[in-house]
């Protein structure tokens, strides 16, 4: 297999609080490669967003990273100067996050907001003569944020390049994200929730386009989100996260069809599923995280069914199945 897009390696992110330090991240390894769709999955509070933060170097204060790599096509992010970040960052690596009411600037025109990357990244700095260079290189971008618009599917590019967030619905507004993180053609796409706050109707056409994006352009995507469901329906692959670690790695097919981890199978369980008719009822895991006071060993214990005496005391370490999917569990140690 080629090398990997993009590689994480045994990230660690903490985060001193009052209670205690916060291990937001916690030895966590990925990989995603191109053209791939990887989907984080798990409660909130499990790491997911932080990993993609940690990724594009936005980790929030007071927050740091405490070990691991991070390699996008062999160059350790961590090890970049801030300007070698920032070329990176909304060009290479883009993101799409889950409030586009927050992520939006009210005071500032749609189209205009989409162009910023444009400008940034001076991607139309070699298309115009010297003597029409600025006159030219509006042009150019205006004619790209219109493309971009179009392929995103926001009718009348020209005139709602004129408009303002508020004037934009909220899968609209979404949409606008979208282009903003596609403007610069990147070789990594990543979704944290994309669909939040949105109808069914409008949640299905996001995924579309995302999906559009994958197969069309070769995007590789990595998808946060809480509904397993929806990972499962557009993902390859997905891994599970509970209180910053992957307890669960594979194939949809594996990791749906065959739970082996007790909070993947918890998670499943608590699917609203309708079967010839007759709802099936809900199964709640029982419990809540407290991510400052974790059990020693691992961390699922205190909600587990299936604990065991060493599961208090032992970090279970991280086995690799026949099949390649990725268990971090006592009851499978061995590959079991």
């Amino acid at each position: 297999m080629k090398e990997p897009v993009l590689a994480i390696e045994n990230l660690g992110v903490e985060f001193p609080t009052k209670r205690g330090v916060i291990r937001a991240v916690n030895h966590v390894s990925l990989t995603l490669h191109t053209g791939e769709k990887l989907g984080l999955v798990g409660e909130s509070g499990s790491g997911k967003s932080m990993t993609l933060l940690t990724l594009l170097r936005l980790t929030p204060h007071p927050g740091r990273v405490t070990s691991g790599v991070l390699r996008y096509l062999g160059r350790d992010l961590l090890k970049l100067t801030p300007h070698e970040m920032r070329t990176l960052r909304g060009k290479d690596l883009a993101m799409i996050f889950q409030d586009p009411m927050t992520t939006l600037n009210p005071v500032y025109k749609v189209g205009e907001q989409i162009q910023e990357s444009l400008k940034v990244h001076n991607l139309f700095a070699d298309s115009a003569s010297r003597s029409l260079w600025k006159r030219s290189q509006r042009a150019a971008e205006r004619r790209r944020v219109y493309e971009l618009m179009s392929e995103v599917g926001i009718p009348s590019p020209a005139e709602r390049y004129e408009a303002y967030p508020h004037e934009f619905s909220g899968g609209m507004q979404q949409r606008a994200v979208i282009a903003i993180a596609l403007s610069c053609n990147p070789q990594v796409l990543l979704a944290d929730e994309p669909t939040t706050a949105l109808d069914v109707t409008v949640q299905a056409q996001i995924m579309n386009l995302l999906d559009r994006i994958n197969s069309e352009r070769g995007t590789a995507v990595i998808l946060v989100t809480h509904d397993l469901s929806l990972a499962a329906e557009f993902c390859d692959r997905i891994a599970v996260m509970y209180a910053g670690k992957v307890v669960e790695l594979g194939s949809v097919a594996q990791v749906t069809g065959e739970p082996k981890h007790p909070y993947t199978v918890g998670l499943i369980n608590a699917l609203p599923l309708m079967r010839w008719g007759k709802s099936k009822p809900l199964e709640p895991i029982p419990g809540e995280v407290d991510l400052a006071h974790l059990p020693a060993g691992c961390a699922f214990t205190d909600r587990c069914a299936r604990a065991m005496e060493q599961c208090r005391d032992q970090v279970p370490e991280k086995t690799v199945m026949d099949s390649g999917r990725e268990v971090c569990c006592h009851l499978f140690s061995g590959g079991r």
